[in-house]
């Protein structure tokens, strides 16, 4: 690492709360590229943590954003804007829910709204509990700790914000058996990412939608990392043909701007009403136009398709070399949403692969998480599987 490195860590250490370990810096982007402050050239299959899914600094967003700052950034939203609605019509009709849309600046601001939606639901008939499922993830405020099926996370934050309980991931009896005549809603990420890239079987969110249905309760759903296309479908309740009360957004859905999203069906729409839920930041201008321009690249630029394309390469490619090494027990996921499941913890791999210059996550501690640009090309797929060909011989040596 070079002097400039040298120095930000030093201000880092000195200034920034220690929540974070950073052990290098990237000082440009562009596309599935990343460079670090001494000009070397990365493969970036992390995206953000899933966040730039149009790669970075994409043109439209970038143009977007150039545009809007220099007409409108934030007026608050004691006033109107004439892009949020905007952007409100577009994801409404896209989703074919027929609902209205609530704008904030993150995922956990995200689930934290849609958690007091289902409760001010259920409070009208004295329901107030939520059943979310074991290694899920939903957040790091303390009601989205609550709602998080990991107890790591919620170490040194109790007590525990009540009203939730976690019970089985893709377990329908198991959810039957927890419902009481105080649940308000369930929730679930249709595919887990930070509990490991682990997908709902179809016909599990189909009972889950049955038995909400039966049982006058929400079915919220976390698309705040496998939605905006990450599945190659617009929203990851699409790709399973099940329609939830509510979804949740973020992410990627301003490629890198901060902003999340709370969209809920006609019956729950008007729950919250005038000065129940805010968010002083939420729905700007600035934000919309960003999120607006990736709407328009997944309409005219052949992202969803690619994705669709790319990751069933990828899954099949990765199946194909890792097929060898009995460490690895399997490749899992959907779209570009993929996971290489190991037999001991992921990290060790993913440290070679960043010694190769290739940027990749971890996820369970014992996945290997591949989340790239939805706009990956062909020969960035073929790369990174040749780098993890490579990785994987080396990783066999360490663990013999």
């Amino acid at each position: 690492m070079g002097k400039l490195f040298e120095d930000t860590a030093r201000k880092f250490n000195s200034y920034v709360m220690p929540t974070y370990n950073p052990q290098m810096m990237f000082v440009r982007g562009e596309n599935a590229r990343l460079w670090d402050d001494d000009g070397n050239e990365y493969l970036d299959f992390a995206s953000g943590i899933a966040v730039c899914s149009l790669g970075h600094c994409n043109k439209r967003v970038a143009d977007a954003v150039a545009e809007q700052s220099r007409k409108l950034v934030h007026i608050s939203n004691l006033y109107m804007n004439e892009l949020m609605p905007v952007l409100a019509e577009k994801l409404v009709t896209e989703s074919g829910m027929d609902g209205k849309v609530f704008f904030c600046n993150s995922g956990a601001e995200a689930n934290e709204g849609m958690i007091k939606l289902a409760r001010k639901y259920g409070n009208a008939t004295g329901r107030n509990e939520i059943i979310s499922m074991d290694n899920s993830f939903h957040g790091r405020t303390l009601a989205t700790l609550a709602a998080t099926g990991r107890k790591k996370y919620r170490q040194g934050f109790e007590p525990d914000t009540p009203g939730f309980k976690q019970v089985p991931f893709n377990d329908i009896e198991a959810l039957k058996a927890a419902v009481t005549d105080k649940t308000c809603a369930v929730m679930l990420e249709m595919v887990q990412g930070e509990g490991g890239v682990y997908p709902a079987d179809v016909e599990y969110l189909k009972a889950v939608r049955a038995l909400c249905d039966e049982k006058d309760i929400l079915m919220l759903c976390d698309e705040v990392q496998c939605g905006m296309g990450r599945l190659g479908t617009r929203f990851a309740f699409q790709k399973f043909g099940v329609m939830p009360d509510v979804i949740t957004m973020a992410k990627a859905i301003a490629n890198g701007f901060p902003m999340g999203a709370v969209m809920a069906a006609k019956k729950v729409a008007d729950v919250l009403t005038v000065g129940m839920h805010a968010s002083t930041f939420g729905g700007t201008p600035l934000a919309c136009a960003a999120a607006l321009a990736v709407q328009e690249a997944f309409d005219k630029d052949g992202v969803l398709e690619n994705c669709e394309k790319e990751g069933e390469f990828l899954r099949a490619e990765l199946t194909r070399i890792t097929g060898k090494y009995p460490f690895v027990k399997c490749v899992r996921g959907m779209g570009l949403m993929i996971g290489v499941v190991l037999d001991r913890p992921a990290g060790a791999l993913s440290t070679l692969l960043l010694k190769d210059k290739m940027v990749t996550l971890t996820a369970g501690e014992t996945v290997l998480r591949l989340v790239p640009p939805l706009t990956i090309t062909r020969e960035d797929s073929c790369l990174a599987v040749a780098k993890i060909a490579a990785a994987l011989e080396k990783f066999a040596l360490e663990v013999k």
